[in-house]
């Protein structure tokens, strides 16, 4: 369950509340009896440790397969552009015969 920190609006009493998240936030100070503010709070900050946190790790493999099929192969852009000057420059070499 989170925690809230409020900050009553009289009193300047600040205090922390471990609530649920469905709880409605609290409206009167505990000290005074005075109007309260929920104060936005940093909260926690998150490790990710271990494998499984990455989109591709829950792929299944019919998914990557697919997705390999879709994907053009990158050796294959740059054959096409190779090729072309390769095949200028073989017509312009003579063939020796054996």
């Amino acid at each position: 369950m989170p925690t809230y920190e409020y900050k009553c609006l009289d009193c300047d009493d600040r205090f922390e509340v471990v609530q649920s998240m469905k709880d409605d936030a609290l409206a009167e100070c505990t000290k005074c009896q005075g109007r309260l503010k929920r104060l936005i709070g940093t909260g926690a900050g998150i490790i990710f440790k271990g494998s499984g946190f990455y989109c591709t790790d829950y792929r299944s493999d019919s998914y990557k397969s697919a997705a390999k099929k879709d994907k053009p192969a990158p050796a294959s852009t740059s054959d096409s552009s190779s090729s072309s000057t390769s095949s200028d420059t073989k017509t312009s070499t003579p063939k020796k015969d054996s």
